[in-house]
This record gives C-alpha cells, sequence and structure tokens, in this order.
C-alpha cells in the first residue's frame, strides 16, 4: 500500500502532473512510477508531464524493474489447450511487493509462454524469430493492403522455417487471426509497446516496411534501442524523404524532377511557391493516405492548405513541389535482395497526375507508353533500388509528360497495390520481399509461390485458346453515400475504403467490368449530364461525339459549346443559375449518369458538390475526370452482352505459356 506520505493518482484524479513526481537517479520514486503504468499512462505521457524525454523515463522504468505483464487470451475458452492464444499487456499490483516499508518489483507470472533459442524444428537447425508490425488501427488513408502484405510475410517467414511474433491491434484484420503468426501480441504499434515484446521475445530481427507509415515512424527509434531491422536500413528509407539527398541523387542519376522546396511555415510556403510556379502541390512528409496533401493553384489558396499540412506534419518539414498538369502518372512496385531487382509491373493511371495512388484508376500493363519508356522506367527502378540499397519491396512513382520521365518519389517499403500487382501478374512480391529481408535470394525464389506451407504449382490447361496479353484494371471504391455533402473530388489525399480488381484480354472490357464491380456499372444506355472544367473543354467535342453514336442523348450546361462543334445537346442552367438544373433531372429520374470533371474553386466548385451529391445519393455514376470519361466510352463501344469470365489460375496459366 501507499502511504499517507505518498500521493496516489486517483481514478478521479488520474493527473500526473498534479503530483510532480521527480525521477532522478536520488529519488526515483517507484511508486509514483509504477501508479502511472498501472493507469495506463505511457512513457511518453510521464516524460511530458515531468519535463523529461521518453528515453530517460524508460530507461529508469526499467532500472527500477518496472515492466508489463502478458496475459494470455484464451482461443479456446478453456475447453482444450490452446496452440494459438495471443497476448496483451498490462501493468498490475501482482508484480510489486512491500518490502521495508517500501513498494517494490518482483518477478512478473507472465501467461505468455515465449520460446528460446533453444527451440529446435525438425532439422534439428536453431529456429530464428522475426517480428512483423502491423498497420494498427484502419480508417480511410489507411489501407487493408498492407495487412495482406503482413500476412503473406508471415505465410513466407514460416514456411521457411521461422517462428513469426506478429504485432498488431486491429481486431479486423487477417494479421490478428490465432492461426496466421506463430505468436500475436495485440498490442498498440508505439515504440514502448514494441520494444517490451522484442524484449521479452527476444526476436533476431524486425519487418517494419510492411505495414504502412505507422511501422515505419518507428523504425530510427528501434534501431537506436537495440532492435534489429531486417530488410532495408532506416537511415536509408529516411535518406528517401531527404528532399536535399534526393534531388541530388535525381540529378546523378539523370531524371528531372519537379522543382521543389522545403517550407516549415506559410511564410516559406508562399516564397517556395512564388519562385517554382503555380500549380503547386502541397504534402506534408511522413503521413499516412496524403493526409493533408493539396494541389493549390493560386497564393489564396496556399494558406489554409499549409495550415492543414503542418498540423498533419507533426512538426516535419512541408514539401512544395512544382505539379506536372496532364502528365501520365505511374506506380512500379518491385522486389529486390540487394543485388538482383524483379520489377512485378508498371500500372498507369487511368486519371491525370495529381490524384492518390490509392484512389486512381490504373492498369498493367500500361497502355500509353512507348517501349523505349518501359525499358527507361525498368532502369530507373533497378538503378534507385540499387542506390537506395533496398533489401526487400519498393514502390517508384513517376510521371510521364511530353515523353519524358520525372520522378515523384521514391517509397522503399510495402506500397497499397502490392497485393493488385501480386494477384494480376501471379509474382509473389511480398512474400519474396520478406525472404529477402531475411538473406534469401531472389534468383532461387522467384519460380516458387509461397502460400502457408505449401508450393501453388503450375495451374491445368484451360479450355479457352492462347489469347494475346490480357490487361488488369484496379478501381478504387469510394465510401461518399455514407457522407452527404462530403466533396466528391479525386485530390492527392486518400479518400477510398477499398478497390477492386478487373481482367479481361481486351483493355476497355476490363475497364468496363471494374466499374461494373465497383459499384458503379455504366448505364448501357439512356441521358447523360456533361459539365467539365474550361481546360477540358478542347477535348469534350470529340468524346461527346464517340458517345452520342453509342446512343446516348446528352444534356449539357450552358457554356459547354457542343452546338458549335455540331454535337446536338440538351441544355440546362448551372446548379447556381436557374432551374431546370441536372439535380431536377436527377430527381426526376431523367439523367443515368454524370460526367463532372472537377473545378477547383468559386461558383463551379460549389455547383460539383452539390450534383455529385446528388448523383451518389441517387444511385448514378459519377465520372470527375476526361481521361475516365474517355476509358468509359470506349469500355461501352467494346463491352459484349455477357462479359467472358475466367478464373486467376487461368489468366495466369495463359501469361506463363506465352
Amino acid at each position: 500500500r501507499i502511504t499517507n506520505h505518498e500521493p496516489r493518482i486517483t481514478n478521479h484524479e488520474p493527473r500526473i502532473t498534479n503530483h510532480e513526481p521527480r525521477i532522478t537517479n536520488h529519488e526515483p520514486r517507484f511508486s509514483l512510477i509504477r501508479q502511472a503504468k498501472e493507469f495506463g499512462f505511457s512513457d511518453k505521457e510521464i516524460a511530458e508531464a515531468i519535463g523529461e524525454d521518453e528515453i530517460t523515463v524508460r530507461t529508469k522504468r526499467l532500472e527500477l524493474g518496472i515492466r508489463p505483464e502478458f496475459g494470455e487470451v484464451d482461443t479456446c475458452a478453456g475447453e482444450f489447450e490452446a496452440a494459438t492464444p495471443y497476448y496483451y499487456s498490462y501493468y498490475g499490483w501482482g508484480t510489486s511487493v512491500i518490502r521495508d516499508s517500501c513498494l517494490v518489483a518482483r518477478d512478473a507470472d507472465h501467461e505468455s509462454r515465449t520460446t528460446d533459442h533453444g527451440s529446435r524444428t525438425t532439422n534439428h537447425e536453431p529456429r530464428k524469430k522475426i517480428m512483423v508490425l502491423g498497420g494498427g488501427p484502419n480508417r480511410i488513408g489507411q489501407g487493408i493492403e498492407f495487412d495482406w502484405c503482413c500476412c503473406h510475410a508471415a505465410f513466407a517467414l514460416r514456411n521457411a522455417g521461422y517462428e513469426v511474433v506478429m504485432v498488431n491491434s486491429n481486431p479486423e484484420t487477417v494479421s490478428t487471426d490465432y492461426d496466421t503468426s506463430d505468436k500475436l501480441y495485440f498490442e498498440p504499434l508505439t515504440f514502448e509497446d514494441v520494444m517490451e515484446i522484442y524484449d521479452r521475445e527476444k526476436c533476431d530481427g524486425v519487418i517494419v516496411q510492411y505495414g504502412g507509415q505507422t511501422p515505419l515512424n518507428l523504425a530510427e527509434r528501434l534501431e537506436k534501442a537495440g532492435a534489429k531491422i531486417v530488410g532495408t536500413s532506416p537511415k536509408d528509407i529516411a535518406l528517401a524523404e531527404d528532399r536535399d539527398f534526393f534531388r541530388a541523387l535525381v540529378q546523378e542519376v539523370g531524371m528531372r524532377e519537379p522543382a521543389s522546396g522545403i517550407a516549415h511555415s506559410v511564410k516559406d510556403a508562399r516564397r517556395i511557391a512564388n519562385e517554382i510556379g503555380y500549380p503547386v502541390l502541397v504534402r506534408p512528409s511522413f503521413v499516412l493516405g496524403g493526409r493533408g496533401m493539396a494541389i493549390v493553384y493560386r497564393e489564396d489558396e496556399l494558406d489554409a492548405y499549409v495550415a492543414d499540412a503542418v498540423d498533419a506534419s507533426e512538426g516535419r518539414p512541408i514539401l512544395i513541389d512544382k505539379f506536372l498538369e496532364h502528365a501520365i502518372e505511374l506506380d512500379v512496385d518491385a522486389v529486390s535482395d540487394g543485388e538482383t531487382t524483379m520489377i512485378g509491373a508498371i500500372l498507369e493511371h487511368i486519371e491525370a497526375a495529381g490524384c492518390h495512388s490509392g484512389d486512381a484508376a490504373a492498369i498493367t500493363p500500361p497502355v500509353s507508353l512507348s517501349e523505349k519508356t518501359i525499358a527507361e522506367v525498368k532502369r530507373y527502378t533497378e538503378i534507385f533500388a540499387k542506390r537506395l540499397h533496398v533489401v526487400g519491396l519498393v514502390n517508384l512513382q513517376l510521371a510521364v509528360k511530353d515523353g519524358e520521365i520525372w520522378m515523384i518519389e521514391v517509397n522503399p517499403r510495402a506500397s497499397r497495390t502490392v497485393p493488385f500487382v501480386s494477384k494480376a501478374t501471379g509474382i509473389p512480391l511480398a512474400d519474396l520481399g520478406a525472404l529477402a529481408m531475411v538473406g534469401e535470394k531472389i534468383v532461387a525464389r522467384e519460380s516458387c509461390i509461397v502460400a502457408r506451407g505449401e508450393e501453388i504449382h503450375e495451374p491445368p490447361a484451360t479450355n479457352h485458346e492462347p489469347r494475346n496479353q490480357y490487361y488488369c484494371v484496379k478501381e478504387a471504391v469510394f465510401p461518399y453515400v455514407k457522407f452527404p455533402g462530403a466533396k466528391i473530388m479525386l485530390s492527392p489525399e486518400m479518400k477510398s475504403t477499398g478497390e477492386v480488381m478487373a481482367m479481361d484480354y481486351d483493355r476497355f472490357a476490363a475497364y468496363y467490368k471494374s466499374q461494373v464491380a465497383c459499384g458503379s456499372p455504366l448505364p448501357k444506355k439512356g441521358n447523360v449530364f456533361l459539365s467539365v472544367r474550361n481546360e477540358d473543354k478542347p477535348r469534350v467535342a470529340e468524346l461527346a461525339a464517340q458517345f452520342k453514336s453509342l446512343g446516348f442523348e446528352i444534356y449539357a450546361t450552358l457554356g459547354t459549346y457542343l452546338w458549335e462543334k455540331g454535337i446536338e445537346s440538351k441544355a440546362v442552367f448551372k446548379i447556381s443559375r436557374g432551374r431546370p438544373n441536372a439535380i431536377d433531372l436527377i430527381r426526376k429520374g431523367e439523367i443515368g449518369w454524370v460526367v463532372n470533371t472537377s473545378e477547383s474553386d468559386g461558383e463551379a466548385s460549389g455547383d460539383s458538390v452539390s450534383l455529385r451529391s446528388c448523383a451518389v445519393a441517387a444511385g448514378i455514376p459519377v465520372t470527375t475526370t476526361l481521361a475516365g470519361f474517355a476509358a468509359a466510352i470506349e469500355g461501352l463501344a467494346q463491352r459484349q452482352d455477357e462479359c467472358v469470365v475466367y478464373s486467376l489460375q487461368e489468366y495466369h496459366a495463359q501469361r506463363r505459356a506465352s
């Protein structure tokens, strides 16, 4: 018990600052630290209360012998002994006793059953232990794709003879299933919690590349605390985010890069934007899902966006880049063992550059690039993987404008497109990356798909005749119907909550399938409302003519100028100008499709928000880019009355045979 001379923190007053505990070598105040931990205060919170840093508090806590206990969640509910329980940490009075009128620590009675390096596998070799850090809670901007990568890392490593310790805190993921890993710790992804597990399990290494930005942000601190980061080193991961280093590397390689600068305030941002010219891309560093990112066209927009970026960056620099308009954006996913780099796929975004890769519809193989450009993209991928000493997965984001390749960024980690690429090509990128991190060579593994303890062999021959290369389309699924009034617009900030995959031997049919799959099936006939921004008007006439030839009737706002191009359309008022307008027609059931390209601000922007929200609420497909409209038209023109469906294995068999 704590005496009256040592104040307690009660449930009614859980404020450490009221008691001003001073943790020094001369006055350790064990009881106050112990109380704080039992009430749920982290080392970081204690450090803030006493004006110290987290590492100092952790060091003192360990010196005093204050460590968490680990409880077991019995996955068999006591019916019989659980072979695969999972664990959670807590601080309880069970680890404290009174000795000489002082509260001191005793050995904890852990329920967690650890396996040490003396554990043996069937071949009598020591079994190494690898920790995999998951992605933590899911939210908009944090895709479940990272959990897929963590699971496949566990499957591949277990199949290769490693013991896998999974750390994650999300009960709605596969990585927290009881049989995904050898041991599961249901813990927050914080430095304090991860290191406690790492020390207790005596792990041989930890994988931080697969859980997204959350575990990556811990990498350097974990390494300094003694954890071994397997794969690409935290130093090289940080160098990829170091703008000065990366700019010099891009120039050395001979690539072009948009002009950029680093800002720490609104004043810095204004100066940089004026120097490099508008439009600019404003983005915080080290954030999830492009949070706080925006394309800014004028100085009067800049202040608000930079303020958001400052909040999202949590003290880190704000990156200002020249935005490349009308460019084709590419995603490249690859895996490297430090010597050999294998490229999984090159994805071409269907939307123009500027849309977050998690939201953009994309197709592989690319359809608009020359063979020369594709060869250059592959060459650059190999160069950057080698220069950044990548061991594991790497993702490149590039842009192609007027035949030139521009570098956007390199991420030496798992990307959201890894599951899509792996399924599209049959190359198990996440499996190969995990094995590369623990020292395996890709050459020895590239022909083997590792999955849950067995190899998946060539699928049986299919009945259909050999075909040409098939195409795979990734399309995003958005939650707009759940958020009435939300701004329905593709941007650098991720908004999607899922994605679908569609495959066909015809690229336009593949795109058509993707629209059906994501819940926005394109109508086969009827009326479409067409409203585009000024810069899209030169191209819209050609597309409208193709659309008319498919038998659709076009409604357009006054000022779309279709009549001047010889294309008949029915005119309606702009929403803010009068009636009847597009919203009236949607409510009357006279419009079955809305094509409305983005406006950044002003009257047209307000009209777009109202129009798109109304269309989503009515279950009408909305197309927000001219590139997406063009692909949809081709898809409708090429589609058959019944889509031909083959299994994934049949597509892979054809790919291997070709």
